[in-house]
């Protein structure tokens, strides 16, 4: 990548992102002609084929995506360049702060942190994008470069769960930089004042499926098969109150829980999941990175 101009960075993470060359030339001001001859110089310098052609348009290879990823991240490098020189011993940070969230992380952890972060940092512009803990999640989005710094779960385990969850620590896939920041335990929630809440069907949504709370759940043998999916945890959490089951929830997901539902704990043997943030290497020496993981350590201290 040390061969290839910030030009020819930019025109292979616009073809990625416009999914095409001539769409990323009316993107770029350029021809498509001259799209696709950046193109093949950077895989002649690269020395591997980094996007299918085809009557769709071009996609990234393996090679392509890994290459557009570091693209993205040293073309980011090079944008808050200005602002790190300007900032350094002058205790100012400013400049847009791009955060990947998932949902309850983004409604109640997030909001606080910033306000404190834009108070002391009035230059700082923070983007946060509410990302789906599906595949890669958080995490993938501060790998792929579209992310300064990603709130994910975070797998103590060492292994990758199934939710976008990261290993704790600081050698997460992709060479990604992650610390935690909470952990939080699960409860049982129920309609309120229901007699027999564990005779209720499961609700249940896609993200909350950490391979560590799905070993707890495998040894319940009062915990039926999910028989509904909902869209996310706060959407299970309405549907609870509305007498239609029950759910095993972590604690952020109930910080909007209403009196219409009842909540009991699960014991010190029940699941615990780790929050915690993910970033790479070269955005963890950022000022404004290094700003706001000071702040939500805070929070969530």
């Amino acid at each position: 990548m040390a061969d290839l101009s910030p030009q020819e960075l930019r025109v292979l993470a616009a073809v990625a992102d416009a999914g095409g060359f001539s769409a990323a030339g009316a993107a770029l001001g350029l021809t498509q002609s001259a799209v696709s001859h950046s193109v093949r110089g950077s895989e002649a310098k690269v020395g591997a084929v980094l996007f299918e052609r085809g009557r769709g348009g071009a996609s990234p290879t393996p090679a392509g995506e890994r290459a557009v990823a570091l693209a993205r991240r040293i073309l980011r490098m090079y944008e808050v360049l200005g602002a790190e020189a300007r900032g350094a011993g002058r205790d100012t940070v400013a400049g847009v702060l791009r955060i990947a969230a998932f949902r309850s992380a983004a409604l109640h952890l997030l909001p606080p942190a910033l306000e404190r972060l834009t108070a002391r940092h009035p230059g700082i512009r923070p983007e946060v994008r509410v990302v789906r803990e599906l595949g890669a999640g958080t995490a993938g989005e501060v790998a792929a470069g579209r992310a300064d710094l990603g709130i994910a779960t975070l797998n103590a385990t060492g292994a990758t769960g199934a939710g976008g969850s990261v290993p704790a620590g600081a050698a997460a896939p992709g060479r990604l930089l992650t610390g935690v920041l909470r952990e939080e335990a699960y409860a049982l929630v129920h309609p309120a004042g229901h007699p027999d809440p564990r005779a209720l069907p499961l609700l249940d949504w896609d993200e909350n499926c950490g391979s560590y709370t799905r070993d707890w759940w495998r040894a319940q043998d009062w915990i039926p098969r999910a028989t509904v999916k909902a869209e996310d945890d706060g959407m299970v959490l309405t549907m609870v109150g509305r007498g239609l089951g029950m759910a095993i929830l972590p604690e952020l997901s109930l910080r909007e829980a209403t009196d219409a539902v009842d909540i009991t704990g699960l014991g010190p043997s029940g699941p615990v999941r780790r929050v915690g943030y993910v970033t790479t290497p070269e955005s963890a020496s950022t000022l404004a990175v290094r700003a706001l993981i000071r702040e939500l350590r805070s929070e969530a201290g």
